[in-house]
């Protein structure tokens, strides 16, 4: 097997003399190139051209949720083939790993390391569902480059948080949950929009819902992760099904209060309930469209502000090595 382990020298749980046995164990098992990222996006260029080569069987991401969007990006950027194009293996290596504790890995990279060769010699894969996210046609986000995203994205509030979270560590700070914590509050205590929402979510054959402060659209469950806790905003959200969507209309202070409890009790049968809940299961096309811009998030990165976004949610979109 022919193999590109993409490595994020800066990922946050791996040191470099870990990665150097990781990398020695998986080239035991397969011809193996490694390639350390040098700039942001450098890891979306790697899976662009592994894609194209026709010559690489398996592209390996060792790196964080963001690595990991950056490869999937690349591997489809002429679209979904997932019988064609090279497979995706993932070893976690930053602060949470969403994608990769979703599909069922250690969240430790030597074990997660294991598991992949048992999951090679096994010869054992899935193929997985994915979110797009696109420019909306005559507005004046229309040319916004589309982009893939694993297992959630964000407009409005918990995409404030995770803009906050960046200027964070951008200055120094480590990417920690209780640093999470800190911008959650102060998103709350400064969002100007959080008693009256200014997204409505639109879809085919339906009415539409407005009034939305934030939209959260899932891929797969759960969440997001607390340390070892799992955080279930859509419970039904799946790899084998199209986007799941929790929007919510009110975030006053005892609407906060209720939701984040709920958040933080969640579980694969229950997640956030109430009057000002919004939860929608299975949508393969909707539209948000905000009267103001709000900040973008798609698998933890911020980006930048949209006044509108169409989501496509395109099953059995990627081949993963699990």
């Amino acid at each position: 097997m022919r193999a590109l382990l993409v490595v994020n020298p800066a990922a946050t749980t791996t040191s470099a003399r870990t990665r150097d046995v990781l990398i020695h164990a998986l080239a035991s098992e397969m011809k193996l190139e490694a390639v350390s990222t040098e700039y942001r996006g450098h890891a979306r260029d790697l899976g662009r051209r592994a894609a194209e080569s026709g010559e690489i069987d398996l592209v390996v991401a060792l790196g964080g949720d963001g690595t990991v969007n950056e490869v999937v990006n690349g591997l489809l950027h002429h679209g979904p083939d997932p019988d064609r194009l090279p497979g995706l293996a993932v070893v976690p290596g930053g602060s949470t790993n969403v994608f990769a504790r979703a599909l069922g890995l250690p969240n430790d990279a030597v074990e997660a390391t294991g598991a992949l060769l048992d999951a090679l010699r096994e010869r054992s894969a899935r193929t997985v569902s994915l979110g797009l996210a696109s420019g909306t046609p005559d507005t004046p986000d229309e040319e916004v480059p589309s982009r893939w995203f694993t297992f959630c994205a964000g407009l409005g509030f918990d995409a404030g948080v995770v803009g906050r979270v960046e200027q964070q560590r951008e200055q120094g700070k480590r990417s920690t949950h209780a640093l999470y914590l800190r911008q959650v509050l102060r998103q709350f205590l400064e969002d100007p929009h959080r008693r009256h929402g200014t997204i409505t979510l639109e879809r085919p054959g339906a009415e539409p819902v407005e009034d939305l402060v934030l939209s959260i659209i899932c891929n797969t469950s759960p969440w997001t992760y607390l340390g070892n806790r799992p955080v279930y905003a859509s419970p039904e959200a799946s790899f084998d099904t199209a986007l799941d969507v929790l929007g919510l209309s009110r975030l006053s202070t005892p609407a906060v209060a209720r939701y984040a409890t709920q958040l933080l009790t969640s579980s694969p049968e229950r997640g956030p309930r109430g009057k000002h809940a919004t939860t929608l299961h299975d949508l393969t096309d909707f539209t948000l469209h905000s009267k103001v811009p709000l900040p973008l998030q798609m698998d933890g990165d911020h980006l930048g502000l949209r006044t509108s976004v169409t989501f496509t949610g395109v099953r059995r979109a990627l081949r993963v090595i699990v």
